[in-house]
Order: C-alpha cells, then structure tokens, then sequence
C-alpha cells in the first residue's frame, strides 16, 4: 500500500514538473528570441552610426538627395524650389522609381524620392547631402489615409475591379510616365484600398445622396474606416513609425537585406525601438536641412536661404523657368474630360517631374540662364505653390466624388474620437520622438539664420545695392560658407599687404 502511495505520488510529481516545463518553455523561447533580436537590433545600429558622421554638414556637396517622407509636403518643394534651382538634365533619372533609378548618370545632381536613407548605400556618400522634412505623426497618419482613399475612388470610375485592373496596365503600357502604383508605398497602399471600395460598392449606391451629417472618417458602409485602416496588418508593415524607419534605411523598400528582421525585431520586442530611433535622430543631426510640414512659412524660408542659397552660388547660373510645373490650360485634366480619360489621366499622376528626363529634356536647359537670388526664389516658390494647392485641391474634389460621404477636412478630424487618436499617438510612438527632435533642430536653423541676419544687416548698408554683398548675399542674409570664404579672403589680402609693408621696411633698413 505504501509503495502504490510513493508511486502514485511520484507520477503526480512527474506530471506536475512536465506540466511545468511546458509552461516554461513559451518563457525560456521568448527570452533567446528577445536575446537574438537585441544582437540583430545592436548589430545593425553599431554598423550604421559609424559611417554618418559628416564634420561638415552645412556646405551643399555635389549630389542632393531629398528624402520625401510622404505626406509631408514634399512634392511642393519639388515643384517649387528644386525645379527652379536644377535643370532636368541635373535630376538623377527616374529617381522617384527605385527600380528604374540610375545614379551613375555623369550630371547626376538632384535626387527626389521616398526611397529610404538605405538609398545612400548606392550613392557617392561622401559627395552626398540628404535633406528632408517631418510632419506630426498624427497628421501624417490622417493624410495618408485620406491620400489611399483619394486615389484609390479615382477607380470607381469603372465598372468593377477587374475592369480598373486592366485600364491601368493598358495605360501604363503605352506610357513612358511613372504612375502613383510605381511609388512607394502607393504601390502597396492603392491597390489595398482600392478593393476595399469595390467591395463596399453596393452599399455606397445605396447611401449615395444621404443628407445626414456624418464622420467621415467612419463611413463603414462606403469607405475602410480609419479605425479599421490603423489597425490593419499594412499600416503596422507601412505607415506605423513610417517616418523613423524610412531616415533609418528599414521600410519594407529597403536596399539592406536585412531590413525586415530588424523591423520585425522591434515591433515584437517595443523596448528595443530605443535603438533604431537613436540612429533616426543620429541621421537627422547630419542632415544639411530639417523642415516642418507645420512650420510651413518659416521652413520655405531657411530651405531657401540652407539649400537653395548654396545651389545658386555653386551654379552661377540658374534655369529660370517660372512656370509651374502643373498642368497647363490645354492639358486635358480632370474637370472637362469623360470619365475613362479622366481616369487616365489620374493613373499618370500626371506630375511631369516624375516622368523620365529624356522626356522632359525638350524643355531643355535654354530657358534663361539668368542669375536668381534668393529673394527672387522666394517670389517664384509662392506664386508656385499657391497654384499648386488650388490644382490638388480641385483634383480631390474630383477623385472624392464618388465617396462624398467622405468629405475630409481639418474641421472633420475634429469628429474622430479621442480614443482613436491616442491609439495613433501609440502606435507611432517612435516617430512622436523623432518629431520633437525634428523640432529641436529647426530650432536651431532657425536661431542660425537669424544670427546670420544680425551680423550681415549693417554691414550689407554700408555697401553698394550692386556690390559685392549681391554676390554672397540675399535679402540681408548669407550662407555660412560663402560668409567664411569672404572672411578668409580679407584675411589672406591683409596678410598680403603685411608681408608687402614689412619686406618694404626691411629693404629700406638693409639701405
């Protein structure tokens, strides 16, 4: 009897250490997957701060590489700064498209795209500038999602998807010009939504001329809802930390291979996010500019005066066609043509900028060589974007109009519950901090430039309008290097005159 009792004892305790190994093991599994994943995150981090420091941030090297963060404004300064400043024979072609990008072209000066920082692995580092601009998260989220809506209705002008499906690879076949489904990360967010509001179609024609207010960014029955759009396995694999992982080189468009473990890394494992956002920020310090999106004003202006000064000076000469790059009134846009050449037109993007150089070179570099300052740049910049603004704004108009119920606007978010808001402050916690240290650096652009002002203002009076001042300054304010190559001149003329006076006094004396 006793020995049944030890027996049947020693099989409970068996069963009971078994029992508690299986339930370790989930633990000692996830404690050599966090170990592996700290040396994955660290490996990476370790190899990449090295290569980015730059003691000379602040001179304009030979190759600028604009990293579009999307969403944040940049095709605004494509259109109206750096198509004013470079040629198109200067833009590194098809540099919005990563698959049809060629840096190696000889003239190569100007690259624009929302290729990620891993792009820099295939360009002259050393020669290479990198400049860029954040948006609040928050915003950022709102606007992309408002942006996949926007392209993605301009579909619906179709039957069903299919139908869309096969328009848009007639279309892109028999052109040569880069659609909104070549970019990154269109090319992976349009088509999602898109058939999401094909398969919402039903209910949306039912719902189609409803007078009740509404939010319309819950409209479940005719578009994804943002609730919906957040919490999607592609938001967490696109957008969520977009912006801290595009400036670290870790998008799923990376040119490093091994990108994807290490965002994989840090979405399992939060706490080791602290590691890529010190790369993020690391980057940023190196940047040659930093702007706003909502600092708009202000970050046109230190552009002009960071970037665009040193473009000028370095050129001497300027391509100065004032024309905005828009569409013009015989193009056939949106609001006079049917619906199906609507529609094309729409898939085109129909922004000339993207299109590839030999295209765009019969307008050639003779449209007037000449010299620009940066005030005139300025003026250029604002009749631009306020044309631009009132084409995109028309053109939502359009794209939207088949998912009326979603009216987006400032005053419409106001309507998302607060809930919903926190869940994306969450969500994009990484890209929370590296937009408060955005702000730290333009704070110091800022002071910089005003600095500048300071010290050039009186001395800028005292010489001539058409002195030398026009050629290091504009508007009262110089770039820092032509500023210390002017000191370094008056430096070495008096120099000059010293030893002149000295050699003179010493012949005299030998006399």
């Amino acid at each position: 009897m006793a020995r049944a009792a030890l027996g049947l004892l020693g099989a409970r305790a068996l069963a009971l250490l078994v029992i508690a190994s299986v339930a370790l093991l989930p633990l000692v599994s996830s404690d050599d997957g966090y170990k592996h994943c700290e040396g994955v995150v660290r490996g990476w981090a370790a190899s990449s701060t090295g290569r980015d420091k730059d003691g000379d941030k602040l001179s304009l090297k030979d190759l600028l590489f604009f990293l579009h963060i999307p969403r944040t404004g940049g095709r605004t300064y494509f259109h109206c700064f750096l198509k004013k400043l470079y040629t198109n024979a200067q833009e590194c072609p098809r540099s919005y498209d990563k698959l049809r990008f060629d840096p190696s072209h000889p003239d190569c000066k100007l690259v624009v795209t929302h290729d990620d920082y891993s792009l820099t692995s295939k360009l002259p580092r050393e020669r290479t500038s990198v400049v860029t601009i954040l948006r609040n998260p928050v915003d950022r989220v709102f606007s992309t999602y408002e942006f996949s809506v926007e392209v993605a209705a301009r579909f619906l002008v179709h039957a069903n998807l299919t139908s869309a499906k096969s328009m848009t690879t007639r279309v892109l076949t028999k052109s040569r010009a880069v659609s909104t489904l070549d970019i990154w990360p269109w090319k992976y967010l349009v088509p999602w939504m898109r058939e999401d509001l094909f398969a919402r179609r039903g209910a949306r024609v039912d719902k189609m001329h409803s007078s009740k207010k509404v939010n319309a960014y819950d409209v479940e029955d005719m578009v994804m809802p943002l609730h919906e759009y957040i919490n999607d396995p592609v938001a967490h694999e696109i957008i969520h930390n977009g912006a801290t992982f595009q400036i670290t080189g870790l998008t799923n468009n990376s040119y490093f291979n091994g990108a994807h473990e290490v965002r994989h890394c840090v979405r399992q494992h939060p706490d080791l996010g602290h590691i890529v956002l010190e790369v993020a920020k690391n980057r940023l310090d190196q940047m040659l500019y930093v702007g706003l999106t909502e600092d708009h004003e202000e970050s046109a202006r230190l552009f002009a005066h960071m970037v665009g000064a040193q473009v000028l000076s370095q050129s001497g000469t300027l391509n100065l066609d004032l024309k905005e790059d828009l569409p013009s009134e015989n193009d056939p846009h949106p609001s006079m043509v049917e619906p199906e050449e609507e529609e094309r037109n729409e898939h085109l993007n129909s922004t000339h900028g993207w299109q590839n150089n030999e295209a765009l070179n019969s307008t050639s570099d003779e449209q007037g060589n000449r010299n620009m300052t940066v005030g005139k740049l300025m003026e250029a910049y604002e009749t631009c974007i306020a044309r631009l603004r009132n084409s995109q704004s028309n053109r939502r108009k359009i794209s939207l109009k088949k998912v009326a119920e979603a009216n987006f606007s400032k005053e419409a978010r106001k309507l998302v519950p607060e809930a919903i808001l926190k869940q994306i402050i969450s969500l994009n916690s990484l890209d929370m901090e590296l937009y408060d240290h955005a702000k730290k650096i333009f704070t110091q652009e800022h002071l910089m430039l005003k600095a500048q002002q300071t010290v050039v203002g009186p001395h800028r009076q005292l010489a001539e309008q058409n002195g030398w001042t026009d050629i290091i300054c504009s508007d009262g304010i110089c770039s820092p290097w032509m500023v210390v190559m002017l000191g370094l001149g008056i430096a070495a003329i008096i120099a000059l005159l010293s030893f002149a006076v000295t050699t003179r006094r010493t012949s005299k004396l030998k006399v």
